[in-house]
Order: structure tokens, then C-alpha cells, then sequence
């Protein structure tokens, strides 16, 4: 349970100092008793009740309070909810670092393994599309429920150049019929999923891009594939490859997206397969104050039928 406006729930301090003023009196009362030497005079004027009954109408009323300020704070119930249609851009890194072999058999190809098995796994009514980037970047395939056509687009990408994310995001959001100063957000939920190897050394920035997505309230879900062991042979040089994972997760936290790490082709099966999960749902939440002002009503009752039955007064 989640509550909808939560900053409210500070009220309960006032509870927690209601009830101590309760106890204080409560340990008053039992020095003025022990102070009334006219034991006689004292039962005729303070008849004794049962020690428990007593503040059985205080607690019921202290809890009509609690219910009453949790209904205040708007407590509600989140469940999952099958989404039929939205869009996913699928974008993939085929700078020459995806040709390191820390992956087995390499970078590229258990990549390219893993968004096919991740395309096949969407729901048929999803448009999905896909854009490889190096130095620069291409939409390979527009978003379209044809999954086979980006299936096949994805068995045809190969590695070459540098790595542009920003490029990456911009191809990504223009796919998707956004432009570069966005004014709305895609007429149905969109999500980037951008898996990359390296970091930006060409094109826009990464801080640009993500001001665009997060302007037209699209999150990119970012993967940071592969070990920090990762190396590859370029132009005759054995170069190292590491993988840039703060600049990835500034992408996703800037964007509300979410951020992942796979160093092996069974992490980047799991990353996808968590990726599935949230975008063929959405998350409802529902209100559920009217239960407990429900509850709240009904514990003002009892305390009010306690107080009348068991004495002359209200706690």
C-alpha cells in the first residue's frame, strides 16, 4: 500500500501527542486517588469500573484518528495492469567495442540474441522499433507491429565506428513523431530501451538528448553491457573497452527510465526480460480512503456507545 499524498502522515505526530497527554492524565488520576484519605467518600463519588474498560473508549477513539488521519493521507492499492498498446524503440550500440569476445561469442551477436528474444516476447498489438547507433545513428525500422521486420533488421546489424547516445535518442524520439523542442508527449505510452558498451564521442551530448526525452515524457531504459575486462583489436591495436555505467544511469535517472547492468549474455536475458515485464504493464493505484473513513466512522460510534454505556460522559 502507498499513500497519495504522503507528507500528510506527519499529522500523526499530533496522535503520538494526544496520546501521551492521555497517559500524563492517566497517572494523575491515580496520584489524586491515592491522595483522597476519605476512602468511603470516594467510592460514593468515583464508583470503581474494571481497570481495562476504562479506556477501552479513549483507544477506539484513538484509532478513529489514526483511520480518519490515513484517510487524509490518501492510501491507495497499486496493482499491475495489462497495457495493449504502446511503443518500444529498441536501440543497440554497434560501435567496434560489441566486437569484444568478454561475452561470449561476442558482444554483437549475444545482443542481438537477446532483442530477438525480447522482440518475441512483446505483445503483437506493440509497435516496436529499432535504431542502431556507432558515430552516428539510424531507425533500421520504424515502429510497426510487424515484429518479424524488426527481427530481421536486428539479424542484420554489424559493428563499425564510434558510439553517439545522444544521436541514439534523438533517432529514437523522431521515430516516435517527436521533435527535437518537444510541446506533447506520444499519443500512446512510449519507452526508449538503449543498451550501449561505451560512452558518447560523437554527436549531441547525452545531456541533451535526455533533456528532449524527458521534455516529451519518454523514459530510455538503459543497459550497461559487458565486463570491465572487455577488450577488442581495432586498427591493429588491443584496446580496452570498459563500459560507462554513470553515464548511462544520469540517461535513465534523468528520464525517469530504468537502469540496468549485464556483464554476461544471461544478465542482458535477465535486463530484458525485467524490461518485458514493465512495459507490457502499468501500474493503477486505488483509492482506498473512503475505507478507512469508513472505518474511521464506525470506531467514532463505538467509542461514542462505550462512553455512554460505561459513564455519564464522553472520553
Amino acid at each position: 500500500m502507498t499513500f497519495l499524498a504522503g507528507a500528510r502522515l506527519w499529522l500523526f505526530l499530533a496522535l503520538i501527542v494526544l496520546v501521551l497527554v492521555y497517559v500524563q492524565r492517566q497517572f494523575q488520576r491515580q496520584r489524586y486517588a491515592v491522595r483522597f484519605t476519605n476512602l468511603a467518600l470516594l467510592d460514593a463519588v468515583a464508583p470503581r469500573r474494571p481497570g481495562w474498560r476504562r479506556h477501552v473508549p479513549a483507544g477506539a477513539l484513538l484509532l478513529a484518528l489514526a483511520s480518519l488521519l490515513a484517510a487524509f493521507a490518501r492510501p491507495a492499492r497499486a496493482t499491475a495492469v495489462p497495457v495493449r498498446t504502446s511503443t518500444v524503440v529498441i536501440a543497440v550500440d554497434v560501435s567496434g567495442s560489441m566486437g569484444a569476445t568478454d561475452v561470449a561469442p561476442d558482444r554483437l551477436r549475444a545482443a542481438q540474441a537477446a532483442a530477438t528474444a525480447f522482440v518475441d516476447r512483446l505483445p503483437p498489438g506493440f509497435d516496436v522499433g529499432l535504431v542502431a547507433f556507432d558515430d552516428t545513428a539510424s531507425v533500421l525500422a520504424a515502429p510497426t507491429t510487424d515484429h518479424a521486420q524488426v527481427k530481421t533488421a536486428i539479424a542484420q546489424l554489424q559493428t563499425r565506428g564510434g558510439t553517439a547516445i545522444g544521436e541514439a535518442i534523438f533517432a529514437a524520439l523522431h521515430s516516435m513523431g517527436v521533435a527535437d523542442e518537444p510541446t506533447t508527449a506520444p499519443p500512446v505510452p512510449a519507452r526508449i530501451v538503449l543498451m550501449s558498451d561505451g560512452a558518447t564521442n560523437a554527436g549531441r551530448s547525452d545531456a541533451e538528448a535526455t533533456r528532449v526525452a524527458a521534455a516529451a515524457h519518454v523514459p530510455v531504459t538503459t543497459i550497461a553491457y559487458g565486463s570491465d575486462k572487455g577488450e577488442v583489436t581495432l586498427a591493429g591495436r588491443l584496446l580496452e573497452v570498459p563500459v560507462d555505467k554513470a553515464a548511462l544511469q544520469q540517461i535513465s535517472n534523468g528520464t525517469g527510465g530504468r537502469f540496468f547492468e549485464a556483464a554476461s549474455a544471461a544478465q542482458l536475458g535477465e535486463a530484458y526480460n525485467t524490461i518485458r515485464a514493465s512495459v507490457s504493464h502499468r501500474i493503477r493505484k486505488h483509492d482506498l480512503s473512503s475505507w478507512f473513513i469508513g472505518a474511521g466512522l464506525v470506531l467514532l460510534a463505538l467509542t461514542a456507545a462505550g462512553s455512554l454505556s460505561w459513564s455519564p460522559r464522553l472520553p
